[in-house]
């Protein structure tokens, strides 16, 4: 039976989930997705990420990939809002229609932007090239940003910790930022943007890499916290680097503040 790869562009908001990836004893993101595919496509549907997200993590853009039985593709199911159920029913030619229906079976807080045919053998994981993340902070309590924004008190060097995070583009190996005990082969990732951006009442960490680490970014975050209060000067970064030694780094920030914003593909 010939199959057709599609990539899915989705957000969403992290505050409810456990994380991205599928779990036997919590609800999470791909759970939701792929209990939705199922009930849209009538066959059981396995999604790709290009990278997972920690509970409470938000997600402005990320891509998974599904493999569908394309010629058995069944009619959108009845009682879907705004969808024309008379109407040529195809991912490839209707995609619009599929986009709608699939939204309409998914949660309030997560939504698919595009669905995308690819080639067979594009890859929503090793196939990105680059990943952009953001961390939120605040300094003045704000009901509207619990849970997308993290509180803290006392204002911060914000020119010392862009100091020191001018330093990370000159390393590839961050096991000193790394949750300990995962199973990756390899501790290197080549970060291209390391910067904060101070709005005011407000400061944004901005990150590129072509791959991060388990918790790299909140550990990250952390560290420059460490500098901004001039708790250690931004020059000590390097000796943290080159320890290896997670220990050694600041405590990982709360997750509401970050966001996946960004996943880049040479074809996309």
């Amino acid at each position: 039976m010939a199959l057709q790869r599609y990539f899915l562009e989705l957000a969403y908001d992290g505050t409810r989930y456990h994380g991205w990836q599928l779990q036997p004893n919590a609800i999470t993101v791909q759970q939701k997705l792929n209990e939705a595919l199922a009930i849209l496509l009538r066959q059981p549907v396995e999604t790709t990420g290009a990278g997972r997200t920690d509970t409470g993590v938000h997600a402005r853009q990320l891509f998974v990939h599904i493999d569908v039985q394309v010629s058995q593709i069944p009619q959108l199911p009845e009682g879907v809002p705004g969808v024309d159920l008379q109407a040529e029913q195809d991912l490839v030619k209707k995609p619009k229609l599929r986009l709608e229906a699939l939204n309409a079976l998914l949660p309030h807080d997560i939504a698919v932007k595009r669905i995308v045919p690819v080639h067979t053998d594009a890859h929503a994981r090793f196939d990105a090239t680059l990943r952009s993340y953001e961390y939120h902070l605040h300094f003045l309590k704000d009901p509207f940003k619990q849970n997308y924004s993290w509180l803290i008190k006392g204002r911060l060097d914000v020119m010392a910790m862009n100091a020191a995070a001018a330093i990370l583009l000159e390393y590839n190996d961050f096991s000193c930022f790394s949750k300990s005990n995962t199973q990756v082969f390899t501790n290197n990732c080549k970060i291209s943007r390391a910067e904060w951006i101070d709005h005011g009442d407000s400061l944004v960490f901005h990150i590129s890499a072509d791959r991060f680490l388990r918790n790299m970014v909140r550990a990250i975050v952390g560290t420059c916290i460490m500098v901004g209060r001039h708790e250690i000067a931004p020059e000590r970064i390097r000796q943290i680097i080159e320890s290896k030694n997670r220990s050694n780094a600041g405590t990982s920030v709360p997750a509401c503040g970050l966001y996946l914003t960004q996943v880049k593909y040479p074809y996309l």
